[in-house]
Protein backbone atom coordinates (compact mmCIF):
# COMPACT_ATOMS: atom_id res chain seq x y z
CA UNK A 1 0.00 0.00 0.00
CA UNK A 2 2.83 2.42 0.66
CA UNK A 3 3.77 2.39 -3.05
CA UNK A 4 0.21 3.46 -3.93
CA UNK A 5 0.40 6.33 -1.44
CA UNK A 6 3.89 7.33 -2.62
CA UNK A 7 2.83 7.26 -6.28
CA UNK A 8 -0.22 9.46 -5.66
CA UNK A 9 1.73 12.00 -3.61
CA UNK A 10 4.60 11.98 -6.11
CA UNK A 11 2.20 12.74 -8.96
CA UNK A 12 0.75 15.63 -6.95
CA UNK A 13 4.21 17.06 -6.24
CA UNK A 14 5.55 16.66 -9.78
CA UNK A 15 2.28 18.11 -11.08
CA UNK A 16 2.88 21.23 -8.93
CA UNK A 17 -0.31 20.69 -6.92
CA UNK A 18 1.96 21.30 -3.94
CA UNK A 19 4.41 24.19 -4.27
CA UNK A 20 7.97 24.17 -2.94
CA UNK A 21 7.83 25.13 0.73
CA UNK A 22 4.22 23.97 1.09
CA UNK A 23 3.33 21.30 3.64
CA UNK A 24 1.70 18.02 2.74
CA UNK A 25 -1.36 16.95 4.75
CA UNK A 26 -0.64 15.52 8.18
CA UNK A 27 -0.04 11.79 8.62
CA UNK A 28 -3.51 11.46 10.14
CA UNK A 29 -5.09 13.22 7.16
CA UNK A 30 -3.17 11.02 4.71
CA UNK A 31 -4.25 7.88 6.58
CA UNK A 32 -7.86 8.97 6.23
CA UNK A 33 -7.49 9.98 2.59
CA UNK A 34 -5.94 6.67 1.50
CA UNK A 35 -7.68 4.42 3.99
CA UNK A 36 -4.43 3.01 5.41
CA UNK A 37 -2.62 2.91 8.74
CA UNK A 38 0.33 5.11 9.68
CA UNK A 39 2.85 2.45 8.61
CA UNK A 40 2.26 2.72 4.84
CA UNK A 41 2.00 6.51 5.08
CA UNK A 42 5.36 6.78 6.85
CA UNK A 43 6.98 4.41 4.35
CA UNK A 44 5.61 6.50 1.47
CA UNK A 45 6.91 9.72 3.00
CA UNK A 46 10.30 8.12 3.59
CA UNK A 47 10.43 7.12 -0.08
CA UNK A 48 9.67 10.66 -1.25
CA UNK A 49 12.22 12.00 1.21
CA UNK A 50 14.91 9.76 -0.34
CA UNK A 51 13.90 11.01 -3.79
CA UNK A 52 14.57 14.57 -2.65
CA UNK A 53 10.96 15.70 -3.13
CA UNK A 54 10.13 16.40 0.53
CA UNK A 55 11.77 17.04 3.88
CA UNK A 56 10.54 15.23 6.97
CA UNK A 57 10.65 16.80 10.42
CA UNK A 58 9.46 14.80 13.42
CA UNK A 59 6.12 16.00 14.74
CA UNK A 60 5.35 18.21 11.72
CA UNK A 61 3.85 17.62 8.27
CA UNK A 62 6.38 16.93 5.51
CA UNK A 63 7.41 19.95 3.43
CA UNK A 64 7.87 19.92 -0.36
CA UNK A 65 11.48 20.72 -1.29
CA UNK A 66 11.44 20.06 -5.04
CA UNK A 67 8.97 19.68 -7.90
CA UNK A 68 11.47 17.68 -9.98
CA UNK A 69 12.93 14.28 -9.11
CA UNK A 70 16.67 14.07 -8.46
CA UNK A 71 18.96 11.09 -8.30
CA UNK A 72 19.72 10.16 -4.70
CA UNK A 73 22.83 8.46 -3.36
CA UNK A 74 21.65 7.20 0.03
CA UNK A 75 19.72 4.46 -1.78
CA UNK A 76 20.94 3.70 -5.30
CA UNK A 77 18.25 3.80 -7.98
CA UNK A 78 19.14 2.60 -11.49
CA UNK A 79 18.86 5.34 -14.12
CA UNK A 80 15.86 3.74 -15.84
CA UNK A 81 13.89 3.46 -12.59
CA UNK A 82 14.82 7.00 -11.58
CA UNK A 83 13.57 8.46 -14.86
CA UNK A 84 10.33 6.48 -14.68
CA UNK A 85 9.70 7.74 -11.14
CA UNK A 86 9.62 11.24 -12.61
CA UNK A 87 7.17 10.25 -15.33
CA UNK A 88 9.90 10.40 -17.99
CA UNK A 89 10.80 7.85 -20.66
CA UNK A 90 14.34 6.46 -20.36
CA UNK A 91 16.20 4.91 -23.27
CA UNK A 92 19.73 3.82 -24.13
CA UNK A 93 22.04 3.65 -27.13
CA UNK A 94 25.13 1.48 -26.82
CA UNK A 95 28.17 3.10 -28.40
CA UNK A 96 30.70 0.40 -27.56
CA UNK A 97 30.91 -2.93 -25.75
CA UNK A 98 34.21 -4.72 -25.76
CA UNK A 99 36.34 -7.27 -23.97
CA UNK A 100 39.80 -5.79 -23.45
CA UNK A 101 42.65 -5.59 -20.98
CA UNK A 102 42.24 -3.35 -17.94
CA UNK A 103 43.71 0.12 -17.90
CA UNK A 104 45.96 1.13 -15.01
CA UNK A 105 43.10 2.99 -13.26
CA UNK A 106 40.67 0.10 -13.75
CA UNK A 107 43.20 -2.45 -12.50
CA UNK A 108 43.94 -0.42 -9.36
CA UNK A 109 40.24 0.11 -8.61
CA UNK A 110 39.10 -3.46 -9.28
CA UNK A 111 42.08 -5.27 -7.75
CA UNK A 112 43.33 -6.56 -11.09
CA UNK A 113 46.49 -6.31 -13.16
CA UNK A 114 46.81 -4.72 -16.57
CA UNK A 115 47.13 -8.25 -17.99
CA UNK A 116 43.59 -9.10 -16.82
CA UNK A 117 40.63 -8.78 -19.15
CA UNK A 118 37.54 -6.68 -18.38
CA UNK A 119 34.30 -5.89 -20.18
CA UNK A 120 33.88 -2.19 -21.02
CA UNK A 121 30.59 -0.58 -22.03
CA UNK A 122 30.01 2.95 -23.30
CA UNK A 123 26.31 3.88 -23.39
CA UNK A 124 24.36 7.04 -24.00
CA UNK A 125 21.40 7.33 -21.62
CA UNK A 126 18.48 9.49 -22.69
CA UNK A 127 15.39 11.00 -21.09
CA UNK A 128 12.43 11.57 -23.41
CA UNK A 129 14.85 10.97 -26.33
CA UNK A 130 17.16 13.79 -25.19
CA UNK A 131 20.77 12.96 -24.21
CA UNK A 132 21.23 13.13 -20.44
CA UNK A 133 24.18 10.94 -19.40
CA UNK A 134 27.16 9.18 -20.96
CA UNK A 135 27.92 6.00 -19.07
CA UNK A 136 31.33 4.32 -18.97
CA UNK A 137 31.10 0.98 -17.13
CA UNK A 138 33.93 -1.48 -16.57
CA UNK A 139 33.24 -4.94 -15.13
CA UNK A 140 35.53 -7.76 -14.04
CA UNK A 141 35.39 -10.49 -16.64
CA UNK A 142 33.20 -13.06 -14.85
CA UNK A 143 30.52 -10.41 -14.27
CA UNK A 144 30.94 -8.64 -17.60
CA UNK A 145 30.45 -11.88 -19.52
CA UNK A 146 26.81 -11.81 -18.40
CA UNK A 147 26.34 -8.69 -20.52
CA UNK A 148 27.90 -9.89 -23.76
CA UNK A 149 24.70 -11.67 -24.83
CA UNK A 150 22.38 -9.03 -23.32
CA UNK A 151 20.69 -6.32 -25.38
CA UNK A 152 22.30 -3.39 -23.59
CA UNK A 153 19.87 -0.98 -25.26
CA UNK A 154 16.90 -2.76 -23.68
CA UNK A 155 17.19 -1.63 -20.07
CA UNK A 156 19.17 -1.52 -16.86
CA UNK A 157 22.50 -3.33 -16.61
CA UNK A 158 22.10 -3.38 -12.83
CA UNK A 159 18.72 -5.09 -13.01
CA UNK A 160 19.97 -7.66 -15.53
CA UNK A 161 23.01 -8.52 -13.43
CA UNK A 162 20.91 -8.74 -10.27
CA UNK A 163 18.49 -11.13 -12.00
CA UNK A 164 21.52 -13.28 -12.90
CA UNK A 165 22.76 -13.56 -9.33
CA UNK A 166 25.15 -10.63 -9.01
CA UNK A 167 24.82 -9.02 -5.57
CA UNK A 168 25.35 -5.25 -5.36
CA UNK A 169 26.16 -5.32 -1.66
CA UNK A 170 27.61 -1.81 -1.48
CA UNK A 171 28.48 1.14 -3.70
CA UNK A 172 31.01 3.88 -3.11
CA UNK A 173 30.20 7.13 -4.90
CA UNK A 174 32.37 10.12 -5.72
CA UNK A 175 30.93 13.28 -7.26
CA UNK A 176 32.87 15.98 -9.05
CA UNK A 177 32.64 18.30 -12.03
CA UNK A 178 34.71 18.19 -15.20
CA UNK A 179 34.83 19.57 -18.71
CA UNK A 180 33.41 17.56 -21.57
CA UNK A 181 35.98 15.78 -23.72
CA UNK A 182 35.47 15.08 -27.42
CA UNK A 183 33.56 11.83 -26.75
CA UNK A 184 31.28 13.50 -24.19
CA UNK A 185 30.61 16.43 -26.52
CA UNK A 186 29.75 14.19 -29.47
CA UNK A 187 27.23 12.05 -27.66
CA UNK A 188 25.75 14.50 -25.15
CA UNK A 189 25.29 17.24 -27.76
CA UNK A 190 27.31 19.83 -25.83
CA UNK A 191 30.32 21.94 -26.72
CA UNK A 192 33.79 20.55 -25.93
CA UNK A 193 34.77 21.92 -22.54
CA UNK A 194 31.17 22.26 -21.34
CA UNK A 195 30.67 21.62 -17.62
CA UNK A 196 29.42 18.15 -16.73
CA UNK A 197 28.56 16.50 -13.43
CA UNK A 198 30.44 13.23 -12.95
CA UNK A 199 29.60 10.36 -10.64
CA UNK A 200 32.25 7.68 -10.22
CA UNK A 201 31.04 4.50 -8.57
CA UNK A 202 32.65 1.30 -7.35
CA UNK A 203 30.30 -1.63 -6.67
CA UNK A 204 31.28 -4.54 -4.43
CA UNK A 205 29.67 -7.93 -3.80
CA UNK A 206 28.81 -9.64 -0.53
CA UNK A 207 32.44 -10.78 -0.16
CA UNK A 208 33.70 -7.21 -0.42
CA UNK A 209 35.12 -7.79 -3.89
CA UNK A 210 34.90 -4.83 -6.29
CA UNK A 211 33.42 -5.88 -9.62
CA UNK A 212 32.22 -2.64 -11.29
CA UNK A 213 33.94 0.68 -11.90
CA UNK A 214 31.59 3.27 -13.41
CA UNK A 215 32.22 6.79 -14.70
CA UNK A 216 28.87 8.47 -15.47
CA UNK A 217 28.85 11.98 -16.92
CA UNK A 218 25.62 13.97 -16.71
CA UNK A 219 24.34 17.09 -18.38
CA UNK A 220 23.52 19.26 -15.33
CA UNK A 221 20.53 20.79 -17.13
CA UNK A 222 18.96 17.32 -17.39
CA UNK A 223 19.84 15.55 -14.12
CA UNK A 224 20.52 16.70 -10.56
CA UNK A 225 21.53 14.78 -7.44
CA UNK A 226 20.30 15.06 -3.87
CA UNK A 227 21.95 13.82 -0.69
CA UNK A 228 19.65 13.72 2.30
CA UNK A 229 21.06 14.01 5.83
CA UNK A 230 18.98 13.32 8.90
CA UNK A 231 19.50 13.38 12.66
CA UNK A 232 16.71 10.83 13.15
CA UNK A 233 17.84 7.49 14.54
Amino acid sequence: MYTVVASALRDDILGHRYRIGESLPSEAALCEKFGVSRGPVRQALSTLNREGLIHITRGRPAVVTSNAPSQTLDVFTPFSQWAQLGGQAPSSRTVEITRRRATVAEAETLGLTTDDFVVFILRLRMIDDAPAMLERSTFVLDVGRLLLDFDTDSGSLTEHLTENGVVFESMRHQLDALNADATDAEHLAVEPGAALLRERRVSTNEDGRPFEFADDRYRPDRVTFSIVNSTRR
